[in-house]
Formats: C-alpha cells, structure tokens, sequence
C-alpha cells in the first residue's frame, strides 16, 4: 500500500501527521532494473563500510539501528520532508489520523536548526501553561534539542496521559531558559468548529484535514443553513492549518466548487500524475465567500484556498501562505518501517505551483507573523518554480494596514465579515441605481 502525504512542515505533539491513503501499483521493479553500475559499485562501499564497523568497531553495534542511521542520512539531505519512519513511527502515524493522540499539544518545527514551537493547541496543557508561538524549545527533560530531529523530540515530549514532562523555553525577553512543566493529556483536535455571527452570516474554522472533516463540515453548513436558503454569507477560517489528508482537502473544496479541476501533481515516476476534479453532487448552494488564511496555512489548506482563488468562488484575505507545494509517498517497507518520501509537487487549477511561494491573497490584512517557519526557511527546500506567462493573472489585490486591536478583537474577521456584509450593501446600490435609470 502508498500513502500519499499532504501537509506543512509542523509536527503535532502527540503529533496529527496528514496522510492520504490510496491503494497504487510502485513502480519498484522498474526502477530496480534501471540501476546503474555506477550505483552498485557505490552500494558495495556501503557494505563494506558496514562490514568494517561490525568487526572492528570498539563497542558492539546494533546491524539494524546502523542501517536506519544511514538511511535517515540518506534522506535528510534531499528535502526538510523526506524521512525515515522506524515500524513504531510508521504505526503511530496512521493511528493519528484518527484526530486523536496523546500528547501536550504543541506543534513544533525546526528553524534555523532550532526546536521551534510553531503555535500551541487550544485547550490543551500547552496552551493553558502559556507555551507561545516563537517559543525556543532548548532542552526536553535533561536531553539538549540542538542535534535533534522532529521525531526524535516528539518521541521525548510523548508520554501516557498524566505523566509530566519539562520543556526548556528561551523567549524573546528570557535573559536565560525558563522550565515549563507540563502534564500530558490524551489530545482530541476536533476538525471543525462554527457559529452564527450575525443573521444570515456564518463562520467555520478548520483546524486540519482529518478523516471526517468533510462530514463535520457537511454537517457545520447545514447547521448554518446553507441548504435551506438561510446563508448569505460565509467566512471560512484556514489560518494556522498546517494540512492534512488530501482526499479531504479535495472533498471540502467540492462543497463549494461543483465542476473544474481542485488540484493535480505532477512527478518523475509513473502514476505520480494524478488530477482531483469537483462534480455537483454534494456542492452548496452558490453564496458570497471569505477564506481568511496566514502563514501557518499549510499544504492542504493550500490547496482548498488556491482551488477557491482559482475559480472565482471566494475571496482570500489575510497574509501569504506557508508554500508547501510538495507531496510525500509513504513507501512500506518489509520490516514495517516506511519511507516518507517527496515524490511529485501539486498545482492549482489555473496551474500555479505554490512552492516556496504560498497563496498570496486577493485581500492583505494583518501583519506577517515572523514566528511562522516559510517553506523557503526550511534548509534544503526545493526551490519555487517561475510562472509562465500564461499561468499568470493580473488580481486585484488590497492591501490595509493593520489598525490597533483591542485585547481579543480579531482584526481579519472582522474585515472579512465586513466585506460579506459590503457585497450586500454594494449590490442593494446597484439594483437602485437600474431602477432609477
């Protein structure tokens, strides 16, 4: 079995890891027989490499954890997304696509080499301990994170709900790292959250692409009324999604879009060249759309706003996106371990690639987070593709400074609510304007 990964550069821990599941034909064999000679003499250095360490090294080795050594090496210097996953990493990542893990419920990142929080979860002990975005993570336990991989800190900061952990903070301000010590807890991240904001107006957040989100979000919109003709207006909330499943992504773009293309990849190898289309069955009735997105939209929420871009069907507003355009297989291997591994990179209708660009939206309001890791700041990333001409269009975009908020005041929503509430307004002038004419 491949699984197809789609999502940002974050771990959740205990960690959301966005997969899709789909039953494909590899191309091993194929590829097996194509390898040079070249590449067989440099295997038989390999070997001998582990022969000689074997015999003669002052300390008996573990064959296998040698093996996984080198093969996470391997991988660490194509791109920040290709890894290693040992049989316990592998059987971790499929349970959490469930929506529920253990953990303390943080998402993590490595920026310039260091352990970085990226933003804590709400209602977690993370965030009710007053871990912060920007958050410099320099010791877990009594274990330094400088050499430290994302799977290796979510394997130390993980635990059975109940047990306590100490994470190491430097922050802006620190003159030294302080100790937070947190108690883990089983983590349920629930998909979709909405509510009415004023008659006729609604909201829905997607926190991540998991396995019932679409339902949740059928579910959301009819709350709403969407269906029954109750919904003027729409704000869906995409910021601080850092992705998720791909068939998800795709399902939930087709509530709204109900014919064209929501998105394609294109690869080297063969049946890497997929293409997810929208169909009406199941689309919503057609009402005014604001998609609020920033940098921590990553990936799967990428591909939802650059689908509803594309066609016309929503306005985007808020700051560029994080630009991860790339997508990871999930290679099986025999001893149940699995490679993580970039294999193609995916493109929006109108045949942008966002790769270490994002999703510039049509309307900029709030200022860029300078905690939120770009795609372009993970080492190694592969680097944006130029547009063609053809693929580029000119927007109209607006750019607004962003005014003092007030303590919890939420500038973004509050612009796109007024910009739903506007389009109304605009559209009453215009049916005025033809009747006195």
């Amino acid at each position: 079995m491949i699984i197809r990964r789609l999502s940002g550069p974050r771990i959740f821990v205990g960690m959301f890891i966005a997969v899709v599941f789909a039953i494909a034909s590899w191309g091993m064999s194929q590829r097996v027989s194509a390898v040079s000679t070249d590449t067989y003499e440099n295997l038989k250095i390999f070997t001998d490499v582990v022969s000689i360490i074997e015999d003669n090294y002052a300390e008996e080795v573990d064959s296998r954890e040698l093996i996984y050594n080198a093969v996470r090496g391997m991988l660490r210097n194509l791109d920040p997304h290709s890894t290693f996953l040992t049989p316990e990493d592998y059987r971790e990542m499929q349970v959490e696509t469930k929506g529920s893990f253990g953990g303390i419920g943080i998402e993590i990142g490595i920026r310039d080499g260091i352990l970085t929080v990226i933003a804590p979860i709400e209602d977690t002990p993370a965030y009710r301990a007053g871990i912060k975005a920007g958050d410099k993570i320099v010791k877990i336990e009594d274990k330094p994170t400088s050499d430290m991989t994302l799977n290796e800190a979510v394997k130390l900061i993980r635990g059975p709900s109940g047990s306590e952990i100490t994470l190491w903070i430097m922050r802006e301000g620190f003159t030294e790292p302080k100790p937070f010590t947190l108690v883990r807890d089983v983590i349920r991240v629930k998909s979709v959250k909405f509510r009415s904001l004023e008659d006729g107006f609604g909201y829905i957040r997607i926190t991540n692409f998991q396995e019932h989100t679409a339902e949740e979000l059928e579910k959301a919109l009819d709350e709403l009324g969407s269906r029954r003709g109750e919904l003027r207006g729409l704000i869906l909330d995409l910021r601080n999604n850092p992705g998720g499943l791909l068939q998800q992504a795709v399902a939930v773009a087709n509530k709204f879009i109900s014919s064209g293309l929501i998105v394609y990849t294109k690869g080297r190898a063969p049946g890497q060249d997929m293409t997810f289309n929208a169909d009406e069955k199941g689309t919503h009735p057609h009402f005014p759309m604001v998609v609020m997105v920033n940098g921590g939209s990553a990936s799967a929420s990428e591909i939802v706003a650059g689908a509803l871009q594309d066609h016309k069907r929503a306005v985007i507003l808020g700051t560029p996106t994080f630009g991860k355009g790339s997508v990871q297989t999930i290679i099986p291997l025999s001893d149940g371990s699995a490679l993580r591994l970039t294999t193609s990179k995916y493109y929006t209708p109108s045949g942008r690639s966002i790769q270490a660009k994002g999703i510039e939206p049509d309307i900029m309001v709030g200022r860029i987070v300078k905690a939120h890791i770009k795609e372009r700041d993970l080492k190694g990333h592969l680097e944006e593709e130029e547009d063609t001409p053809e693929k580029k269009e000119e927007k109209l975009r607006i750019t607004e400074e962003e005014i003092e908020a007030k303590e919890g005041q939420d500038i973004q929503l509050k612009r796109a609510l007024d910009y739903l509430k506007s389009w109304y307004i605009f559209q009453q002038t215009m049916n005025t304007t033809k009747l006195d004419s």
